[in-house]
């Protein structure tokens, strides 16, 4: 099977070409100069982009792995969650391809393609569905931080998430509060290398209590309070590496605390992580130590597959479609507030 993939839900363009589980190939066009301006993501501006860049790399996946358009033996791309007019993008383009080529249509949940994708790995990228394994999965990203109890293949239930700012929300908003530019996150990772993690005393909310989601708007208020009480610390570069590192240490203790937790609880020997913030080098660290520890499996996605792409949107569709799980119809919508239970019942 050769199929299309298509990823377009918030500032990144991707698109990828999937054949029997190996990514032939993978392109993203990413945004981030364009939004760093504004401090954030510009729905109007991601859609503009999208729809400038959507074709050539679309062209471009194609090209690269060898594939003519009638080649092909289904289309996909993310139908949410996400912004509404940044995912019409590559949905309705996605859509038109397959309606055009007469071949099958798969609609596939962001966060489900994140789910399965630290069973990809390799270069190039393989998926490696024999190995996979019942486990606890945690996802974060800019918009959200969740736990997932993977129970099988396409079979798993949300335990918790975030009841207000993500962990990546969260290092950005505090990131902005330094003067660092959009997004924060890499940067706050970098700077901490040169700081004590222990520097400052930073609260971390909802780590010890027993359920399942994680909270970080306390985090960020406690920060703001902090740096006003204290002008000019951050012009002091040893003192900005400590800031960043104790804000650093603050949202990975929660992560690690909470997936061990929850991990330990459902007695599962694999733990998984996923999503944009897992590239950020300490809570990779982290996570090892304590799953070693534990005696746990820990499959991390790799770097280039932790933020949005199209290879974790195909690998999944191939695997829907050769699980005979159902395709998404040529006139189906976008669903933006789609949530991960509900990609079950699609």
């Amino acid at each position: 099977m050769i199929l299309l993939a298509f990823e377009t839900s918030c500032d990144e363009t991707s698109a990828a070409v999937i054949q029997d589980g190996r990514v032939l190939s993978t392109v993203v066009s990413s945004q981030v100069r364009l939004h760093s301006e504004y401090g954030g993501v510009v729905p109007e501006l991601a859609a503009r982009e999208h729809l400038r860049n959507l074709m050539p790399v679309a062209r471009g996946a194609l090209r690269d792995a060898g594939v003519e358009p009638a080649q092909l033996d289904a289309v996909a791309a993310t139908r949410g969650p996400g912004l509404p007019s940044a995912l019409m993008v590559g949905f309705r383009a996605a859509q038109g391809m397959a309606f055009a080529l007469g071949k099958p249509f798969v609609g596939i949940h962001h966060h489900e393609g994140h789910l399965y994708s630290p069973w990809i790995a390799g270069r190039p990228p393989v998926a490696d569905f024999a190995a996979f394994q019942p486990n606890l999965s945690l996802i974060v990203s800019g918009g959200h931080t969740m736990l997932v109890h993977v129970a099988g293949e396409l079979r798993h239930r949300v335990l918790g998430a975030t009841v207000d700012d993500a962990a990546g929300e969260c290092f950005d908003k505090i990131g902005k509060l330094m003067g660092l530019a959009y997004p924060a996150g890499p940067e706050i990772d970098r700077l901490a290398e040169r700081g004590r993690p222990d520097a400052f005393d930073f609260p971390r909310p909802m780590i010890h209590d027993a359920n399942d989601e994680f909270s970080f708007s306390g985090l960020k208020t406690a920060v703001r309070y902090f740096l006003r009480d204290r002008p000019g610390l951050t012009e002091d570069l040893r003192a900005l590496g400590d800031v960043c590192a104790s804000v650093q240490a603050a949202i990975v203790d929660v992560l690690v605390a909470k997936t061990l937790r929850a991990a330990g609880r459902l007695r599962v020997a694999c733990v998984t992580a996923s999503g944009g913030v897992t590239r950020n080098s300490s809570l990779r660290r982290r996570l090892r130590e304590a799953c070693e520890q534990s005696g746990l499996e820990l499959r991390l996605a790799q770097p280039e597959l932790c933020t949005d792409n199209a290879a974790m949107i195909g690998i999944l569709a191939e695997r829907k479609l050769l699980r005979k799980t159902g395709t998404t119809p040529w006139v189906a919508d976008v669903l933006p507030g789609w949530q991960l239970h509900e990609a079950l019942e699609a």
